[in-house]
């Protein structure tokens, strides 16, 4: 059992590429993870290509409009499956460097979004899973409080890359928190 009054000492940050949103029919196609202490300093990193049966691939792409937008990713990815590694093994990689880095200690899981991600992680990842807290840290949770109450906004590259986009997230939570630090939490309105 988690112990809820345990204060987690690490974050493990997590973006996934995939053919959609729809974690019980789209499929990961590429998986980043950044272990950072809570100032933000990198103690482990991980990154990986996901293979997957080209013609699942093909026909959920087929089916999300995102991927018209972005054909140089889309192309990327399609040209590159045969390179990837199969699913179990990344999951096996992953859940060692956790072992490694977070003991016994359920990592809280940090990123944009992230509720998404999770359940992609559940699905199609569950010895991972079982490795996380049930606590999570969502940058675009801080994103709608900031722009809402404080008029901060937060201008990122569109990559849609996942080590590119943890490392957007990393920044984006900074630039929240050196806000108060700037304005001992004070509205400028």
């Amino acid at each position: 059992m988690i112990d809820k009054n345990a204060i987690p000492t690490k974050l493990l940050w997590v973006d996934l590429e995939m053919t959609g949103l729809d974690a019980q029919h789209d499929v990961i196609l590429e998986i980043a993870a950044e272990i950072t202490d809570f100032n933000f300093k990198t103690l482990a990193s991980y990154e990986a290509r996901i293979r997957q049966k080209r013609e699942v691939v093909l026909e959920r792409m087929q089916k999300n409009v995102w991927w018209r937008e972005y054909p140089a990713n889309r192309d990327d990815f399609l040209n590159n499956l045969d390179k990837a590694k199969p699913q179990s093994e990344v999951e096996q990689e992953l859940v060692e460097l956790m072992g490694k880095h977070f003991g016994d200690e359920p990592a809280v899981l940090a990123g944009n979004s992230i509720h998404n991600d999770r359940l992609f992680i559940k699905r199609w990842m569950p010895a991972l899973d079982l490795k996380l807290h049930y606590r999570m840290l969502d940058v675009t949770s801080w994103k709608m409080i900031m722009q809402a109450k404080y008029g901060q906004n937060f201008e990122k590259k569109e990559v849609h890359r996942a080590f590119d986009d943890i490392q957007a997230s990393i920044a984006e939570l900074q630039h929240y928190l050196e806000y108060f630090t700037s304005h001992d939490g004070s509205q400028d309105s």
